[in-house]
Order: C-alpha cells, then sequence, then structure tokens
C-alpha cells in the first residue's frame, strides 16, 4: 500500500513539473466530467440541468464522453419562454442536454480534423474552425479539452437547442 502511495506520489510530481494537471479526487481517482464542470465555476446551469433531466448516472459513468458544455452566461441568455418549457419537461431537458454530449474523448485537435460529430441523440454538430478559434454548430468554443476521468470537456458560449 506504501509503494502504490509513492508511486502515485511520484507520479503526481512528474507530471506535475511537465505541466499536466488534471482533476483529481483525495481518493486518488480523476473526477468525472460533471465533477469537473462543477470545479471549474461557471458552468454551474450545466450541472444542474443534467440533474433535473436525470442524466447524472450516465454521465457519471465510464464513458468516455465530449461534452459542449455551455457557460451560466449562455443559459441566461436563452429567452425566458424556453427556458421555463425545458425547466417544466424532464425529456426536453434530456434532448437539450443529449445535444451537447457525443460518446468518445475528442481533443480539439481530433475534432479539427473529424469535422462532424453525432451526439447522444444522433444529432450531427459540425465543428469549424477559423484563425485558430472553433465553433461547434455556431456555439464558440471557449476554453477547451478540460480533462476529466470519464471524458473531456470544452465550454461554448451558446446553448445548443435542437429544432
Amino acid at each position: 500500500m506504501i509503494y502504490i502511495a509513492v508511486l502515485a506520489t511520484l507520479l503526481f510530481c512528474t507530471l506535475s513539473s511537465i505541466g499536466v494537471q488534471a482533476q483529481v479526487t483525495t481518493a486518488g481517482t480523476q473526477n468525472n466530467v460533471l465533477q469537473v464542470a462543477t470545479a471549474e465555476g461557471n458552468l454551474k446551469t450545466f450541472t444542474g440541468a443534467v440533474d433535473a433531466a436525470g442524466m447524472r448516472d450516465t454521465l457519471s459513468g465510464v464513458g468516455p464522453y465530449t461534452i459542449f458544455v455551455p457557460t451560466d452566461e449562455a443559459f441566461k441568455a436563452v429567452d425566458t419562454p424556453t427556458m421555463s418549457a425545458l425547466n417544466a419537461d424532464q425529456s426536453k431537458m434530456s434532448a437539450v442536454l443529449k445535444n451537447h454530449v457525443v460518446a468518445g474523448r475528442y481533443t480539439i485537435k481530433d475534432l479539427r480534423n473529424m469535422g462532424y460529430v453525432t451526439t447522444l441523440d444522433g444529432k450531427t454538430l459540425r465543428v469549424q474552425s477559423s484563425n485558430g478559434a472553433f465553433a461547434v454548430d455556431g456555439a464558440h468554443i471557449v476554453k477547451n479539452d478540460v480533462p476529466a476521468g470519464n471524458g473531456i470537456i470544452h465550454v461554448i458560449d451558446t446553448v445548443m437547442i435542437p429544432k
């Protein structure tokens, strides 16, 4: 047991010294995408919506997942009638959230090379890049490649509501 603790400490110190950072719990396992999103500070509306839609178990599972997480400000920009309708209907909220989740772990480099990804609800999202900036279905990626134990997060500036 001491041997494992020493190895874990050495690994953490080595990774830290070369600039690799990970969200790690006190138990030594990497946090899932929801825990990492919560820790980001400006993504709490999304994690609350995940609970309201009954998707916590899914997104806390093994994955891996690539999640395009709208900021709290992005949720505030959604008109009141639409947000009220989503909050009142778990299946509608679930559909919106599934539109932000892709099975698999895709970095921004992977996404650039792919051009398109398919969400958990089967919709296709277009990934575009221009002058080093990235967007997915028109939502600008404002922070990318946030690592988690069961996937990766890309923070976006818009809630992508399927038509």
